[in-house]
């Protein structure tokens, strides 16, 4: 096992590091954005900062204008990224555009990558992807879908409704996953701007860190021609599993950079201030946090560097993203909450970005799959080995 880094890694991983300093963190006070995410004309700044510095969209494919990152390169990158709240969006690797460009990087046809593909890369649009359905539809389990798409002509007819789907508000492309008649699905490419496809609301949420926030969107009957099916006709669920298992180990990297900054602010802060005659770090109770918050940090990392080594080597990854996921998501989360409490005051109010890390960082134990279900694949993983003799 080599964890040192190449040339190329140290480098990039500096670059992005001095970016974050100089270019974004002074933004995250500005005042577009509110509590369904930064505003489009923030966005739109951040972008045009990234490509300056040659930093946008690195994951996507080079001959698409990325860097063409390896999985272990991504993990270096996004982790420094998401040392800001806004660094995802400025780096154009934010949920949902990232898993979409990777998806449509392995499975669109030349003609949907121009269309649509390629002016995602470019940061002059953005993209939401539709899955997840109120109740009864489907959420944790998607063979639970609603949305029905049914064959008309040359066309196929979407009618459902999907909700708490990111960056719909504002977004020029859907990703939507239908059921068909026969019970299997398909994925459809839709621009956003058609009159059968209506917002409904936007949703209220713990965390504010996404351009256009999470919405509720109603297909009223959308006609999408057979040239925007994305892939192959009923293989919709694996083409999920193509986009999620990457996706959620990308969530991974970027809130480890935030639970790595509340680590540093709290840190910083127990240094400082004083109590009882010596600084909050001479504290057992204090010092003895900022460990575990190391610990935590550190298994955190291996686990993202390892998984992503697995998908690097060309396998699916399901079971090892399963494993990152829940250990990253409850242990990134463990950091933000004892460094709010070490904090204090500084912690539970905007006189810290932690207060706004703390509330993203919550919902990241739902999104992608919650721990339960996530643990419930394990065991059925466990369940399937043989037994050791």
């Amino acid at each position: 096992m080599d964890f040192s880094l190449s040339p190329f890694q140290q480098e990039l991983q500096e670059r992005t590091r001095r970016f974050i300093a100089e270019e974004v963190i002074p933004l995250e006070k500005d005042p577009r954005q509110d509590h369904h995410g930064p505003h489009e004309a923030l966005r739109d700044e951040l972008v045009a900062r990234a490509r300056r510095a040659g930093l946008l969209t690195p994951h996507a494919a080079k001959d698409h204008g990325g860097l063409g990152l390896s999985h272990v390169d991504k993990a270096i990158v996004f982790e420094e990224a998401g040392y800001s709240p806004l660094g995802p969006v400025a780096l154009n690797i934010h949920a949902p555009d990232e898993g979409n460009v990777h998806l449509m990087e392995v499975v669109a046809t030349d003609a949907q990558k121009k269309r649509w593909l390629q002016p995602l890369i470019d940061g002059h649009i953005r993209s939401c992807f539709c899955m997840t359905e109120p109740a009864p539809g489907a959420g944790s389990d998607p063979s639970m879908m609603q949305t029905l798409a049914v064959r008309d002509g040359d066309d196929y007819v979407i009618t459902g409704t999907k909700w708490f789907i990111t960056g719909a508000t504002g977004a020029g492309f859907a990703i939507i996953m239908a059921r068909m008649e026969d019970g299997s699905a398909t994925m459809f490419l839709a621009d956003m701007d058609q009159k059968e496809i209506v917002i409904e609301r936007q949703i209220d949420a713990l965390d504010s860190c996404f351009t256009g926030g999470h919405g509720v969107v109603r297909f009223d009957g959308l006609r999408v021609p057979a040239t925007d099916v994305l892939g192959e006709l009923g293989q919709g669920f694996r083409y999920a599993q193509v986009r999620l298992a990457p996706a959620r180990l990308t969530h991974c990297m970027r809130w480890l950079g935030q639970a790595r900054r509340a680590h540093d602010v709290a840190s910083d802060y127990a240094k400082t201030r004083q109590a009882f005659g010596q600084p909050l770090v001479e504290h057992e109770g204090v010092g003895f946090m900022l460990a575990d918050n190391e610990m935590d940090l550190h298994s955190a990392r291996l686990a993202i560097w390892h998984c992503a080594w697995v998908l690097d080597q060309g396998e699916k990854g399901r079971h090892e993203s399963s494993v990152a996921k829940v250990l990253c998501s409850e242990a990134e989360w463990r950091v933000v909450d004892r460094s709010v409490q070490i904090l204090g005051a500084s912690g539970v109010s905007d006189e810290t970005i932690v207060a706004r890390i703390f509330r993203d960082m919550r919902a990241f134990r739902v999104y992608d799959g919650p721990s339960e279900v996530h643990r419930w694949s394990m065991a059925k993983t466990i369940a399937r080995r043989g037994i050791a003799r």
